[in-house]
């Protein structure tokens, strides 16, 4: 199966982006919230310790989750019936929703010294910040994807029909 994003398609993206970012981000989450926890603690008297991580991991779980049932439950739908006047409102919500990723990944890059590992990290910190690059990577594509590629059709239609 690719990949690639089926951007000319706005019923088939919603879909990918469920499938290929809401999974992947539910499964990331918990197990990075995991091995930040294994890191702080093993770790806490180490000046480099990623600390506070696994609270901002942990909050992100909780608003990741109501944003992407938000995308899931009021927004994919409409996109995949073509639009509709509540649309671009909600919308609006979802890029204020990605504002706050942002900062959440700016949280990750400052605590984590821009997932920079320190000399003779263990293997979980390793792990965690491997996992880290790959989760910052996905969200940031997934929310690209959203703000640049499938959201702007539906707002320049709402303008349109306004």
């Amino acid at each position: 199966m690719s990949d690639a994003a089926p951007i000319h398609d706005a019923a088939d993206l919603t879909r990918h982006i469920e499938t290929r970012y809401h999974a992947r981000h539910r499964q990331q989450l918990p197990k990075l919230v995991a091995l930040a926890e294994m890191v702080e603690d093993l770790h806490e008297p180490d000046r480099d310790v990623p600390e506070g991580l696994t609270a901002v991991l942990r909050r992100m779980i909780g608003e990741m989750e109501v944003h992407m049932k938000k995308e899931e439950l009021l927004v994919f739908p409409l996109i995949r019936k073509g639009g509709g006047a509540i649309l671009a409102e909600r919308i609006v919500v979802l890029r204020a929703d990605h504002d706050d990723h942002d900062r959440d990944l700016a949280a990750i890059r400052r605590l984590t010294g821009d997932l920079t590992l320190p000399e003779g990290a263990c293997t979980p910190w390793v792990t965690l910040y491997e996992g880290l690059a790959e989760f910052v990577a996905d969200l940031t594509e997934h929310i690209r994807l959203e703000n640049d590629v499938l959201f702007p059709q539906f707002e320049a239609k709402a303008r349109i029909d306004a």
